[in-house]
């Protein structure tokens, strides 16, 4: 008796796991979910000067304006008060295949006048809960001992709410 039950138990849970392992799972990306809950406040920017792995010195900007990153789930973003001015900057961001760069298209002037896209091709070099820093300028993997680089750290703290 027990032999005949063991069959259709064993059929019965093949196919109760095929069920089960073939039902969708939600496509969760934490940094995503990171990025776009609430906004970002600069903390502090730092220019940091190379020549190879040797660092030269470092310059941390000040401004008494609070400027913002927003990240929205439908792919689109903004700064307010890139550079201390009084603007808003919009664009569309999305992240590299490998979650490690963040691109954003937001394009503003430099000193000079030229269109500046600083989060093009942006390192994150760190993500949490409440923290963001971000590296943009001259973030190659590979250079040679003789090379200027130029870095700059862009560091955010979370702000929750949407209202700014």
């Amino acid at each position: 008796m027990i032999k005949k039950m063991r069959y259709p138990l064993v059929a019965s849970l093949m196919v109760m796991c095929i069920i089960i392992n073939s039902c969708k799972r939600d496509n969760t990306d934490n940094i995503s979910t990171l990025l776009t809950t609430g906004y970002w406040q600069l903390g502090s920017l730092t220019q940091l000067d190379y020549i190879g792995d040797t660092q030269l010195g470092d310059t941390t900007y000040v401004c008494d304006t609070v400027q913002t990153f927003t990240f929205n789930k439908d792919g689109s973003c903004n700064f307010v008060n890139f550079a201390c001015a009084t603007n808003t900057a919009n664009g569309t961001w999305n992240l590299s295949d490998t979650r490690l760069f963040l691109n954003a298209n937001i394009t503003e002037p430099d000193s000079t006048g030229k269109p500046y896209q600083p989060f093009a091709n942006s390192r994150i070099a760190n993500l949490g809960e409440y923290s963001l820093v971000l590296e943009t300028g001259d973030i190659q993997n590979y250079y040679s001992t003789t090379d200027r680089r130029r870095i700059f750290k862009w560091g955010f703290v979370r702000r929750r709410t949407s209202t700014k």
